[in-house]
């Protein structure tokens, strides 16, 4: 699987089966105290033609029921539209959809890349508006929710949940030798390392999250590590081992 969360459980015989007979399904994926909910569909793509949803950030009955509402759409016939605004989807508010990078399908939709047998396919975003019916990217939008739901038009090329000028803690060996980063750290407390391995309590430096990723790209790929969790490799463009550090740093 490439989502940061597990699937909700379900095994690959009970999916196909419910494709054949719906059109669709809808993976679900629970919170956890780091990362949002979300839920995306499978089947959009093979049966009709149509791009795959995904939504972040609300309860997962929920997800569920705007996801099938969009499912039910397309079904008969609707292409769902970026940019338009929506009323089917919710009692009081309004969403719209908007294009899903394809660097971050990985991210999400592993059982959709699984059935589809492939990563090449489209894919919308569902994004709901806060309480006065603004958008994420309105300035009065809420800053309650602000994180509860990413945008994937616009984030591939810097996928943490946090702002670009989080401080974080690196190498001196990383700034002045330009050795890789081999291990990164999300403390449970909230705080992110990016490691060399040789460094010494001495050689630890601050600098901002987003020189980190435009420096190397490919820390995007642990922007989904939960607190408490780190990740490991033997080179740049090495597959990440993740694990459980159980406030043993």
């Amino acid at each position: 699987m490439n989502s940061p969360q597990d699937d909700t459980s379900m095994n690959d015989e009970k999916l196909i089966e419910d494709i054949k007979e719906y059109g669709w399904t809808v993976m679900l994926i629970e919170a956890t105290e780091y990362l949002p909910s979300f839920a995306y569909t499978v089947g959009l793509w093979r049966n009709y033609n149509h791009p795959e949803l995904i939504s972040f950030g609300l309860t997962t009955k929920t997800l569920h029921s705007i996801l099938n509402i969009g499912g039910e759409l397309v079904k008969d016939g609707h292409r769902l539209q970026i940019g338009r605004d929506y009323d089917d989807f919710f009692e009081n508010g309004i969403a719209q959809f908007i294009k899903v990078d394809p660097r971050s399908l990985k991210d999400y939709f592993g059982y959709a890349i699984w059935f589809n047998e492939t990563s090449d396919f489209p894919a919308l975003q569902l994004v709901w508006t806060d309480r006065n019916n603004n958008y994420p990217w309105n300035a009065e939008f809420e800053e309650e929710f602000l994180y509860r739901q990413p945008l994937l038009d616009t984030n591939a090329d810097f996928k943490f949940r946090e702002e670009k000028n989080l401080a974080v803690f690196t190498t001196r060996q990383w700034i002045e030798e330009k050795k890789p980063i081999l291990r990164v750290v999300h403390d449970e407390d909230g705080d992110w390392q990016f490691l060399t391995g040789d460094q010494l309590p001495e050689d630890i430096k601050i600098v901002a999250l987003e020189q980190m990723a435009l420096s190397d790209p490919t820390l995007n790929d642990v922007f989904n590590l939960d607190y408490g969790e780190a990740a490991e490799r033997n080179f740049v463009g090495d597959k990440w081992i993740r694990s459980n550090i159980h406030g043993d740093e």
